[in-house]
């Protein structure tokens, strides 16, 4: 699994993404937010489904943590850097 690596520069307009040494640690708490939703929906979505014991939520809610970590990693990661980075998305560079 390499979904953690990334590209030190962008391959369309060589943007440099990690602005400083150790930029993305703050991407950790945007990631805990997307945990945190996901915690929430599966609990809820387990809870109107059904009236389940409590390893089925423990297993639920972190199987799917687990399962969306690429996804939610990615994603933090690039929203924190359009928030704090300074990076806008120019649609130039989208073709």
């Amino acid at each position: 699994m390499k979904f953690h690596k990334m590209n030190p520069d962008c391959p369309n307009c060589g943007l440099h993404f990690e602005r400083e040494p150790g930029f993305f640690f703050g991407a950790m708490y945007i990631s805990y937010a997307f945990s945190v939703a996901i915690f929430v929906t599966v609990g809820v979505a387990l809870t109107v489904l059904g009236d389940y014991p409590l390893y089925v939520y423990l297993i639920g809610i972190i199987g799917s943590v687990i399962l969306l970590l690429p996804v939610s990693f990615r994603y933090s990661r690039i929203l924190f850097l359009h928030l704090f980075g300074g990076v806008k998305f120019d649609t130039r560079y989208g073709n």
